[in-house]
């Protein structure tokens, strides 16, 4: 599979405290990749660093693209999508204005019948289809981020970022989402996870990180991972070893 995202070196934090100290990675096209770690590793700080929320230094290669100086607008342009922690909806405004916004993309971009894109959301969360002329700020927690991963979805795009998607939801609601994350591995969609529900989230990918204090400290297939011992006592539990 050919690379879609190449990090090398990228530092990046707040004011003069450095988060991340080097950090490298990659990401193949149609893949899932992970990143797990303690709060505080720099988890959130990678994907704003990504989306240029953050000012950041390191070599960025997005689809053969350089990303040094560019926007947080020209690298939505490009087809980067950042789904963040606090989900950041348009609380006064109607599901469906949500997920219409979130074409901004594909209507600057002058793609054809982008809006029939909203019939794939309501597809992949009924929910929202249920509760269209509702009111985003009146949903519920696992609703809102449903709609959040909707709306960035409208943008087809070719990089989709997740931030805690798990965060404060109920078991039933996280079982759902991690399905919708598995659905669209299998439409090809690339995604970049991460996530403090380790286990859940190395279920779901194809390959993981493992980040503390803002540097890598181990890498391998998702799968190798959840059998690590190291993994294991740290992020699963000692009763995942029992498995």
């Amino acid at each position: 599979m050919s690379t879609l995202l190449h990090v090398q070196g990228l530092h990046a934090g707040y004011g003069r405290a450095e988060v991340l100290t080097g950090l490298d990675f990659q990401l193949a096209k149609g893949q899932v990749v992970t990143i797990i770690g303690p709060n505080g590793a720099g988890k959130s700080t990678t994907l704003n660093a990504l989306m240029g929320v953050l000012p950041s230094r390191g070599a960025l290669q997005f689809d053969g693209t350089d990303l040094a100086g560019s926007t947080l607008e020209e690298r939505v342009m490009m087809g980067l999508a950042l789904v963040p922690e606090k989900r950041e909806l348009f609380g006064t405004m109607a599901v469906e204005d949500n997920l219409v916004l979130g074409g901004y993309r594909a209507m600057k971009q002058r793609v054809p019948q982008w809006r029939s894109r909203i019939e794939h959301v309501y597809e992949l969360f009924p929910r929202l289809k249920e509760r269209r002329a509702q009111l985003a700020g009146t949903l519920s927690g696992g609703e809102r981020q449903m709609l959040a991963v909707g709306r960035a979805l409208m943008s087809a795009p070719k990089l989709l970022m997740l931030d805690e998607p798990s965060l404060g939801l109920a078991p039933l609601v996280v079982r759902e989402i991690f399905r919708i994350i598995d659905r669209l591995r299998a439409e090809g969609v690339s995604i970049l996870l991460v996530e403090q529900n380790a286990r859940a989230a190395l279920e779901v990918a194809d390959h993981g990180y493992v980040l503390e204090t803002g540097a890598i400290a181990l890498q391998g297939p998702a799968s190798e991972l959840a059998d690590d011992p190291r993994v294991i006592e740290t992020y699963l539990g000692a009763a995942a070893g029992k498995r």
